[in-house]
């Protein structure tokens, strides 16, 4: 039994092939739309990925741009062929090449719904690209003059005072290793090595941040340095006074960034889905409803037009004995009792001497 079986005339034939051929070319638009979002999704990621370990971050903008591309394509073979279907006559050469168009169309339409939700699903590795990444930068950020590293210090700066945040974590980040070069240390300074060697490693660590995690609103001048020391400020408490530096860390600055893009290009795809699902069933309705046509030879009667000819249960045995015996065509069989048939085959015996053959007469 047909699944959602409808009745069409040639009337319904008709607008619905005019319908969906308007809807194609809008869904050329909407392919553009998917090739952008993914190309935007990638160039911000882009910007930041100096602070991004490598991984599969990518997989979202590529995937997006990839399905944006083939929907144009697609969508615009659609339009060609559903503006022909008007025309029976026309209909028939495209006859053969429908149903392959519905199932291509049917898995470029499962794409977009997996770009959509890989949106909502890629959070975990973008948190934990951001974690390693900003470990790096930070690590790295007082080699001002190692080549490939240089740049480390201004990316940082400038990331925490756009994004208001401060460490990987939280400003304590900068307790934990030496972010002052070197080059700036005054060697000849007690205070200096003192604290080099009161390290294990013979590090320069301080309770304090760079300048560019502080808040220009606070209205107190910014406290960056011994920030845990109550003594070397005037009414200063660090326990119970609001600092004036910037108390989010920089991964979940640059995490809540990312997870609201990739949440509205989420609800764009999903959208986009919709519509191209929708489309996608006035095109199957419309091929067999015209190839119903056909088959009756009225081409101005009426015809019926379904999602699938069988039941979802018949449908799916049939594809699955299909996939089956996909392999089995050229297979020999093994089974006991089966033998090759080219084995044990009586030969002719090509020496027999008794053939009789014509006799050719002379000549005379």
């Amino acid at each position: 039994m047909a699944v959602l079986k409808i009745k069409f005339t040639k009337t319904k034939r008709d607008k619905l092939a005019q319908i969906l051929w308007i809807l194609n070319w809008v869904s050329v638009v909407s392919g553009i739309i998917l090739f952008s979002l993914g190309l935007f999704l990638k160039i911000e990621i882009k910007k930041r990925s100096e602070v991004m370990a490598k991984g599969d971050i990518n997989s979202v903008p590529n995937m997006l741009i990839s399905v944006g591309v083939i929907a144009c394509i697609i969508n615009f073979l659609g339009g060609k062929i559903c503006y022909d279907c008007s025309d029976a006559n026309k209909f028939s050469r495209w006859k053969l090449v429908m149903l392959p168009y519905i199932v291509c169309t049917f898995c470029f339409t499962f794409s977009i719904l997996v770009g959509a939700v890989m949106c909502y699903t890629m959070r975990n590795e973008l948190e934990e690209s951001l974690y390693l990444g900003l470990r790096d930068a930070i690590k790295f950020y007082k080699d001002t003059d190692i080549p490939g590293r240089c740049f480390l210090k201004k990316t940082v700066d400038l990331l925490q005072i756009g994004f208001r945040c401060c460490g990987n974590n939280g400003f304590r980040d900068w307790f934990e290793i030496q972010w002052v070069s070197p080059r700036y240390l005054n060697m000849a300074s007690k205070e200096v090595l003192d604290r080099l060697k009161s390290n294990v490693d013979g590090k320069f660590l301080v309770d304090g941040v760079p300048f560019s995690c502080c808040n220009p609103s606070s209205p107190r001048p910014c406290i960056q340095y011994q920030l845990t020391n109550n003594s070397a400020h005037y009414n200063y408490d660090f326990l119970t006074e609001e600092l004036n530096i910037w108390m989010k860390g920089c991964r979940e600055a640059l995490l809540d960034y990312y997870t609201d893009i990739m949440r509205s290009i989420g609800v764009a795809a999903l959208l986009i889905w919709l519509f191209e699902l929708s489309v996608l069933i006035g095109v199957r309705y419309l091929q067999t409803s015209m190839k119903n046509v056909l088959l009756l030879g009225d081409l101005e009667g009426e015809s019926d037009g379904w999602l699938l000819e069988n039941s979802f249960v018949e449908t799916a045995k049939y594809n699955i004995s299909i996939i089956k015996n996909l392999g089995k065509a050229n297979q020999i069989s093994t089974v006991s009792g089966m033998n090759d048939p080219n084995i044990n085959v009586q030969n002719t015996d090509c020496d027999k001497t008794n053939i009789t053959t014509k006799s050719i007469p002379a000549a005379r």
